[in-house]
């Protein structure tokens, strides 16, 4: 559905440089960003500011410097407006991914690292050139703070029924889920509050806070014996105790005493399933789609934008009301994702989109089809959007 006519639009659109419009926006006030800055293929890149690094003798590590000297900066700016459970994706290939993940590392902080996903892009391989046919690039997901981070990594699409073996009495499938939590990098010196007594029977299976006749006194342990933490906390425990079970195992060490959840193929909210790193063009699209995409729109007028596939699988790992940033918004597919999963879900996802007003290349089908600027190709874009589906469009400066 289109936005209501009092409600902001949803998309808003900023001619300029990034580095100048980015401190413009309140701190804090955005969710997630998702951009696709230039990649670094050995022509210039438009952003030709101060931050350029001279130092190095060697042209491959000139451009490489010049091109973190550019970024760094702006990934900055990019922290400074994420709100404290907001979370960044960047695209990029494999000109500058080695950089760019070390880059990340340094301004978002090595724990808030997400994942790195292989997108595939172009599942025919690029033919030209030497060596192998590359068929991906990447996208590098970061969190502001992962403690507090919005971002559900899971999908409702490709659940398996049969990762889901048993059954209760009135045929609802499930599967044991251990209620302690198996990553080490959980544990009582991380995560306190979450390393507490719970209460067992393994004879009933009933599971609780607080003791009861014929229950034990059980604390979370790695099959080592180490101490650790239980995935839930006590309020949870109490929520929903017929979903857990007290149960006899076989470990290493001999039999013991576990809690485990029982996990419902079918439960309220929908089954979801963790997201792999690997995403196929098959599920988000191809830069052949998005090509396509953008010509049923405003013509071809942008070499190789990305799918509106990609950023809808990215916006779907969050709520249906996020603000969402792109700061290097090339030819617009960021809001026309935004747009299309408003229209699907009802949502109220809002985008500001900025690029620069460096000149459309001479002779270039952008150019010939009358736009002068890659500001003119974004807002040309989004125009047709608005048109289009509806959330109408706010234009600021250029």
């Amino acid at each position: 559905m289109p936005a209501a006519p009092d409600a902001p639009a949803w998309n808003t659109f900023h001619a300029g440089d990034n580095l100048e419009v980015l401190p413009r926006l309140a701190p804090g006030s955005i969710d997630v960003i998702y951009t696709d800055p230039p990649y670094n293929t050995g022509n210039d890149f438009a952003y030709a500011d101060r931050f350029r690094d001279g130092s190095h003798t060697d042209p491959y590590l000139r451009r490489h410097a010049a091109w973190a000297a550019m970024m760094r900066p702006r990934l900055e700016a990019m922290r400074e407006v994420l709100a404290p459970h907001g979370a960044v994706f960047v695209s990029i290939d494999d000109n500058e991914a080695a950089h760019l993940r070390l880059l990340m590392d340094e301004v978002f902080g090595e724990a808030n690292f997400l994942a790195q996903v292989v997108v595939n892009l172009n599942p025919k391989g690029r033919q030209l050139g030497r060596g192998f046919a590359t068929s991906h690039e990447y996208v590098l997901a970061y969190a502001r703070d992962v403690a507090v981070c919005a971002v559900d990594a899971s999908t409702a699409e490709s659940v398996d029924e049969w990762d889901f073996p048993l059954s209760t009495e009135d045929g609802r499938r499930f599967r044991y889920l251990p209620l302690r939590n198996t990553n080490k990098k959980f544990n009582p010196a991380t995560a306190p509050t979450l390393h507490f007594a719970l209460y067992g029977d393994p004879v009933s299976g009933r599971v609780a806070t607080a003791e009861f006749p014929g229950s034990q006194a059980l604390t979370p342990v790695f099959g080592d014996g180490r101490p650790a933490v239980w995935r839930w906390s006590r309020p949870r425990v109490d929520e929903r105790p017929d979903d857990l079970e007290c149960r006899v195992i076989r470990g290493r060490n001999g039999e013991r005493v576990d809690i485990f959840q029982r996990d419902w193929l079918h439960r309220e909210g929908g089954r979801r399933k963790k997201l792999r790193t690997i995403w196929l063009s098959e599920e988000i699209g191809s830069t052949d789609t998005a090509v396509a995409e953008l010509k049923a729109l405003v013509g071809h007028v942008f070499e190789s934008p990305k799918p509106t596939g990609l950023v809808r699988r990215i916006l779907a790992t969050l709520p249906d009301d996020v603000v969402v940033l792109d700061p290097f918004a090339g030819s617009g597919t960021t809001g026309h994702a935004v747009a299309l999963a408003n229209r699907a879900d009802g949502g109220t996802r809002r985008c500001i989109s900025i690029n620069s007003t460096e000149p459309t290349r001479e002779g270039s089908n952008a150019r010939l089809a009358g736009l002068a600027t890659v500001a003119d190709i974004t807002r040309a874009r989004l125009a047709a959007v608005a048109e289009q589906l509806g959330g109408g469009l706010e234009v600021l400066g250029g």
